[in-house]
Protein backbone atom coordinates (compact mmCIF):
# COMPACT_ATOMS: atom_id res chain seq x y z
CA UNK A 1 0.00 0.00 0.00
CA UNK A 2 1.13 3.55 -0.63
CA UNK A 3 2.50 5.30 2.44
CA UNK A 4 -0.34 7.81 1.99
CA UNK A 5 -3.23 5.33 1.92
CA UNK A 6 -5.27 5.36 5.13
CA UNK A 7 -8.63 3.59 5.35
CA UNK A 8 -11.58 5.32 7.02
CA UNK A 9 -12.32 3.87 10.48
CA UNK A 10 -15.22 1.44 10.74
CA UNK A 11 -17.42 3.98 12.48
CA UNK A 12 -17.28 5.97 9.23
CA UNK A 13 -17.03 3.12 6.71
CA UNK A 14 -19.72 0.74 7.99
CA UNK A 15 -22.74 3.06 7.53
CA UNK A 16 -21.70 3.63 3.92
CA UNK A 17 -21.33 -0.08 3.22
CA UNK A 18 -24.61 -0.94 4.96
CA UNK A 19 -26.41 1.63 2.83
CA UNK A 20 -24.99 0.21 -0.38
CA UNK A 21 -25.85 -3.34 0.68
CA UNK A 22 -29.42 -2.28 1.43
CA UNK A 23 -29.64 -0.63 -1.98
CA UNK A 24 -28.68 -3.88 -3.70
CA UNK A 25 -30.40 -6.46 -1.48
CA UNK A 26 -33.64 -4.55 -0.93
CA UNK A 27 -36.25 -6.83 0.64
CA UNK A 28 -34.07 -9.87 0.09
CA UNK A 29 -31.99 -11.66 -2.53
CA UNK A 30 -34.73 -13.56 -4.39
CA UNK A 31 -32.29 -15.76 -6.27
CA UNK A 32 -30.03 -16.76 -3.39
CA UNK A 33 -32.83 -17.17 -0.86
CA UNK A 34 -34.79 -19.41 -3.25
CA UNK A 35 -31.74 -21.41 -4.28
CA UNK A 36 -30.19 -22.27 -0.93
CA UNK A 37 -31.76 -24.27 1.87
CA UNK A 38 -32.26 -22.84 5.33
CA UNK A 39 -29.13 -24.66 6.46
CA UNK A 40 -26.03 -22.51 6.16
CA UNK A 41 -23.87 -23.88 3.35
CA UNK A 42 -20.20 -22.97 3.35
CA UNK A 43 -18.27 -22.29 0.19
CA UNK A 44 -15.10 -20.79 -1.21
CA UNK A 45 -14.68 -18.15 -3.88
CA UNK A 46 -11.74 -16.65 -5.71
CA UNK A 47 -11.34 -13.15 -7.06
CA UNK A 48 -9.49 -13.08 -10.34
CA UNK A 49 -8.07 -10.10 -12.22
CA UNK A 50 -9.11 -9.90 -15.88
CA UNK A 51 -6.86 -6.94 -16.75
CA UNK A 52 -3.56 -5.52 -15.51
CA UNK A 53 -3.73 -2.80 -12.87
CA UNK A 54 -3.02 -1.58 -9.34
CA UNK A 55 -5.22 -3.22 -6.72
CA UNK A 56 -7.10 -1.06 -4.22
CA UNK A 57 -10.08 -1.67 -1.97
CA UNK A 58 -9.60 -5.26 -0.82
CA UNK A 59 -9.96 -4.39 2.90
CA UNK A 60 -13.17 -2.53 2.03
CA UNK A 61 -14.48 -5.51 0.08
CA UNK A 62 -13.63 -7.76 3.02
CA UNK A 63 -15.74 -5.60 5.31
CA UNK A 64 -18.72 -5.89 2.94
CA UNK A 65 -18.77 -9.66 3.41
CA UNK A 66 -18.13 -9.39 7.17
CA UNK A 67 -21.19 -7.17 7.57
CA UNK A 68 -23.29 -9.91 5.97
CA UNK A 69 -21.74 -12.67 8.07
CA UNK A 70 -18.99 -12.04 10.58
CA UNK A 71 -17.68 -15.59 10.06
CA UNK A 72 -16.65 -14.92 6.46
CA UNK A 73 -12.86 -14.94 5.94
CA UNK A 74 -11.58 -12.70 3.17
CA UNK A 75 -7.93 -13.44 2.46
CA UNK A 76 -6.10 -10.98 0.22
CA UNK A 77 -3.56 -12.79 -1.94
CA UNK A 78 -1.97 -9.53 -3.08
CA UNK A 79 -1.39 -6.37 -1.05
CA UNK A 80 -2.97 -3.00 -1.69
CA UNK A 81 -1.01 -1.04 -4.27
CA UNK A 82 0.45 -4.12 -5.98
CA UNK A 83 0.17 -4.49 -9.74
CA UNK A 84 -1.80 -7.56 -10.83
CA UNK A 85 -1.87 -9.37 -14.16
CA UNK A 86 -4.77 -10.96 -16.09
CA UNK A 87 -5.68 -14.35 -14.65
CA UNK A 88 -4.02 -13.65 -11.32
CA UNK A 89 -5.90 -14.62 -8.16
CA UNK A 90 -6.03 -11.58 -5.91
CA UNK A 91 -8.23 -12.84 -3.06
CA UNK A 92 -9.90 -15.94 -1.64
CA UNK A 93 -13.11 -15.86 0.37
CA UNK A 94 -14.38 -18.58 2.68
CA UNK A 95 -17.80 -18.58 4.34
CA UNK A 96 -21.53 -19.05 3.94
CA UNK A 97 -22.63 -19.08 0.32
CA UNK A 98 -25.51 -16.69 0.94
CA UNK A 99 -23.12 -14.02 2.21
CA UNK A 100 -20.73 -14.61 -0.69
CA UNK A 101 -23.53 -14.33 -3.26
CA UNK A 102 -25.28 -11.33 -1.70
CA UNK A 103 -22.09 -9.38 -1.14
CA UNK A 104 -20.48 -10.16 -4.50
CA UNK A 105 -21.75 -7.18 -6.51
CA UNK A 106 -21.22 -4.43 -3.94
CA UNK A 107 -17.76 -5.69 -3.00
CA UNK A 108 -16.63 -6.15 -6.61
CA UNK A 109 -18.03 -2.79 -7.73
CA UNK A 110 -16.11 -0.99 -5.01
CA UNK A 111 -12.85 -2.84 -5.65
CA UNK A 112 -13.09 -2.43 -9.43
CA UNK A 113 -13.81 1.28 -9.21
CA UNK A 114 -11.11 1.96 -6.64
CA UNK A 115 -8.55 -0.19 -8.46
CA UNK A 116 -9.26 1.74 -11.65
CA UNK A 117 -8.51 5.00 -9.84
CA UNK A 118 -5.32 3.66 -8.26
CA UNK A 119 -4.19 2.31 -11.64
CA UNK A 120 -4.54 5.63 -13.46
CA UNK A 121 -3.08 7.51 -10.50
CA UNK A 122 -0.01 5.28 -10.63
CA UNK A 123 0.46 6.06 -14.33
CA UNK A 124 0.42 9.80 -13.57
CA UNK A 125 2.79 9.38 -10.63
CA UNK A 126 5.26 7.40 -12.72
CA UNK A 127 5.51 10.29 -15.19
CA UNK A 128 7.13 12.48 -12.50
CA UNK A 129 8.61 9.85 -10.19
CA UNK A 130 12.16 11.19 -10.56
CA UNK A 131 11.16 14.80 -9.85
CA UNK A 132 10.37 16.46 -6.49
CA UNK A 133 6.81 17.46 -7.43
CA UNK A 134 4.05 15.47 -5.75
CA UNK A 135 0.75 14.58 -7.45
CA UNK A 136 -2.32 15.48 -5.37
CA UNK A 137 -6.00 14.81 -5.96
CA UNK A 138 -8.96 17.24 -5.89
CA UNK A 139 -12.53 17.49 -4.59
CA UNK A 140 -13.92 16.38 -7.95
CA UNK A 141 -15.21 13.11 -6.55
CA UNK A 142 -18.43 11.11 -6.67
CA UNK A 143 -20.81 12.29 -3.90
CA UNK A 144 -20.78 9.69 -1.13
CA UNK A 145 -17.55 8.12 -2.35
CA UNK A 146 -15.01 10.84 -1.63
CA UNK A 147 -13.26 9.10 1.27
CA UNK A 148 -12.86 5.90 -0.71
CA UNK A 149 -11.88 7.54 -4.01
CA UNK A 150 -9.25 9.63 -2.27
CA UNK A 151 -8.04 6.49 -0.50
CA UNK A 152 -7.58 4.93 -3.95
CA UNK A 153 -5.51 7.84 -5.27
CA UNK A 154 -3.29 7.50 -2.22
CA UNK A 155 -2.85 3.77 -2.86
CA UNK A 156 -1.83 4.72 -6.41
CA UNK A 157 0.90 7.00 -5.07
CA UNK A 158 -0.74 10.44 -4.92
CA UNK A 159 -1.15 12.63 -1.87
CA UNK A 160 -4.60 13.73 -0.75
CA UNK A 161 -5.50 17.38 -1.08
CA UNK A 162 -8.09 18.70 1.38
CA UNK A 163 -10.95 16.30 2.02
CA UNK A 164 -13.56 19.02 2.33
CA UNK A 165 -14.23 22.71 2.71
CA UNK A 166 -13.45 22.55 6.43
CA UNK A 167 -9.89 21.26 5.95
CA UNK A 168 -8.20 24.42 4.74
CA UNK A 169 -8.86 27.78 3.13
CA UNK A 170 -8.62 27.85 -0.65
CA UNK A 171 -9.41 31.21 -2.18
CA UNK A 172 -10.48 30.55 -5.76
CA UNK A 173 -11.45 32.88 -8.61
CA UNK A 174 -15.09 33.20 -7.53
CA UNK A 175 -14.06 33.97 -3.94
CA UNK A 176 -11.70 36.66 -5.26
CA UNK A 177 -14.51 38.13 -7.36
CA UNK A 178 -16.91 38.07 -4.39
CA UNK A 179 -14.39 39.79 -2.11
CA UNK A 180 -13.22 42.36 -4.64
CA UNK A 181 -9.65 41.10 -4.90
CA UNK A 182 -7.01 38.81 -3.45
CA UNK A 183 -5.84 41.32 -0.83
CA UNK A 184 -9.37 41.82 0.48
CA UNK A 185 -10.08 38.10 0.53
CA UNK A 186 -6.92 37.14 2.44
CA UNK A 187 -7.30 39.99 4.94
CA UNK A 188 -10.91 39.19 5.72
CA UNK A 189 -10.43 35.43 5.95
CA UNK A 190 -7.24 35.53 8.04
CA UNK A 191 -9.01 37.42 10.81
CA UNK A 192 -11.68 34.73 11.09
CA UNK A 193 -10.02 31.33 10.74
CA UNK A 194 -8.52 29.22 13.56
CA UNK A 195 -4.81 28.74 14.04
CA UNK A 196 -2.95 26.99 12.36
CA UNK A 197 -5.21 26.71 9.30
CA UNK A 198 -3.40 27.52 6.06
CA UNK A 199 -4.51 29.86 3.29
CA UNK A 200 -4.13 28.88 -0.34
CA UNK A 201 -4.79 31.35 -3.16
CA UNK A 202 -5.53 30.56 -6.78
CA UNK A 203 -3.69 32.85 -9.19
CA UNK A 204 -3.96 33.20 -12.95
CA UNK A 205 -1.07 35.58 -13.67
CA UNK A 206 2.09 37.11 -12.26
CA UNK A 207 0.35 40.20 -10.87
CA UNK A 208 -1.94 38.02 -8.77
CA UNK A 209 1.08 36.02 -7.62
CA UNK A 210 2.72 39.23 -6.39
CA UNK A 211 -0.38 40.19 -4.40
CA UNK A 212 -0.63 36.72 -2.88
CA UNK A 213 3.00 37.01 -1.80
CA UNK A 214 2.50 40.49 -0.39
CA UNK A 215 -0.40 39.30 1.77
CA UNK A 216 1.50 36.17 2.88
CA UNK A 217 -0.50 33.33 1.43
CA UNK A 218 0.81 29.97 2.65
CA UNK A 219 0.23 28.17 -0.66
CA UNK A 220 -0.01 29.74 -4.09
CA UNK A 221 -1.80 27.86 -6.83
CA UNK A 222 -0.74 28.56 -10.41
CA UNK A 223 -3.96 27.88 -12.28
CA UNK A 224 -4.03 27.17 -16.00
CA UNK A 225 -0.81 29.09 -16.59
CA UNK A 226 1.36 28.46 -19.66
CA UNK A 227 4.52 26.58 -18.67
CA UNK A 228 6.78 29.59 -19.36
CA UNK A 229 4.68 31.84 -17.11
CA UNK A 230 4.55 29.12 -14.48
CA UNK A 231 8.33 28.90 -14.47
CA UNK A 232 8.62 32.68 -13.97
CA UNK A 233 6.06 32.52 -11.17
CA UNK A 234 8.04 29.77 -9.39
CA UNK A 235 11.23 31.84 -9.63
CA UNK A 236 9.44 34.90 -8.26
CA UNK A 237 7.97 33.01 -5.31
CA UNK A 238 11.23 31.25 -4.44
CA UNK A 239 13.14 34.55 -4.49
CA UNK A 240 10.68 36.40 -2.25
CA UNK A 241 9.47 33.77 0.23
CA UNK A 242 11.00 30.33 0.50
CA UNK A 243 8.37 29.11 2.95
CA UNK A 244 5.52 29.37 0.42
CA UNK A 245 4.43 26.09 -1.18
CA UNK A 246 3.52 26.15 -4.87
CA UNK A 247 0.76 24.12 -6.53
CA UNK A 248 0.08 23.83 -10.25
CA UNK A 249 -3.41 23.04 -11.45
CA UNK A 250 -5.65 23.13 -14.49
CA UNK A 251 -5.90 20.75 -17.45
CA UNK A 252 -3.10 18.49 -16.26
CA UNK A 253 -2.72 15.54 -18.63
CA UNK A 254 -0.32 12.64 -19.06
CA UNK A 255 1.24 14.62 -21.91
CA UNK A 256 1.76 17.83 -19.89
CA UNK A 257 2.40 16.72 -16.32
CA UNK A 258 6.15 16.28 -16.70
CA UNK A 259 6.70 19.73 -18.21
CA UNK A 260 4.69 21.20 -15.33
CA UNK A 261 6.73 19.29 -12.75
CA UNK A 262 9.96 20.53 -14.32
CA UNK A 263 9.00 24.15 -13.52
CA UNK A 264 9.85 23.45 -9.88
CA UNK A 265 6.37 23.40 -8.30
CA UNK A 266 5.85 21.43 -5.10
CA UNK A 267 2.46 19.94 -5.96
CA UNK A 268 0.45 19.20 -9.08
CA UNK A 269 -3.28 18.77 -8.55
CA UNK A 270 -5.42 16.86 -11.03
CA UNK A 271 -8.91 15.40 -11.02
CA UNK A 272 -8.10 13.10 -13.94
CA UNK A 273 -7.07 9.99 -11.92
CA UNK A 274 -10.60 9.94 -10.49
CA UNK A 275 -12.77 11.50 -13.20
CA UNK A 276 -11.07 9.79 -16.16
CA UNK A 277 -10.32 6.37 -14.66
CA UNK A 278 -11.75 3.14 -16.00
CA UNK A 279 -12.84 0.32 -13.72
CA UNK A 280 -10.37 -2.54 -13.42
CA UNK A 281 -12.12 -5.74 -14.49
CA UNK A 282 -12.31 -8.29 -11.67
CA UNK A 283 -14.51 -11.38 -11.31
CA UNK A 284 -15.57 -13.74 -8.55
CA UNK A 285 -15.66 -17.49 -9.10
CA UNK A 286 -17.25 -19.83 -6.58
CA UNK A 287 -15.70 -23.27 -6.27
Amino acid sequence: MSKFGVLPPRVVLDPLLRGWLLEDIGRGDRTTNSLLSEDVTAGTAKWVAKAPGIIAGLPIAARVFELLNEQVRFEAVVAEGVKCQPGQVIAEIHGSLDALLMGERVALNLAMGLSGISTLTHIYVEKIADLPAQLVDTRKTTPGLRLLEKYATAVGGAMNHRMGLDDAVMIKDNHIAAAGGIAEAITRIRSRIPFPMTIEVETEGLEQVKVALEYQADIIMLDNMPVDMMRRAVELIRQQDGRVKIEASGNITLETIRAVAETGVDYISSSAPITQSKWLDLSMRIK
